[in-house]
């Protein structure tokens, strides 16, 4: 279930129809919340994503459709 809502003067503002019963809460999020990623988990990505750049340079690639075969024939 997706509501639209809009800020004004600091508050969210819903004016659409449900029907979902007085009481219930819920969690809104924005359409473009960046990423949820903690320090940690950034680190790992940045060092998968330089591992991936290295693997590319040193042209150590592999095929999708040769992985795909491979997993299928397993």
């Amino acid at each position: 279930m997706t509501v639209k809502a809009t800020v004004r003067s600091g508050r969210l503002v819903v004016d659409e129809p449900t029907t979902l019963p007085d009481g219930t809460e819920v969690e809104l999020l924005p359409l473009d919340p960046g990423d949820w990623l903690d320090d940690a988990d950034r680190a790992a990505l940045h060092r998968a994503l330089a591992q991936s750049e290295a693997d590319v340079a040193a042209n150590r690639l592999v095929d999708a459709a040769d992985v795909g075969k491979a997993l299928r024939g397993r």
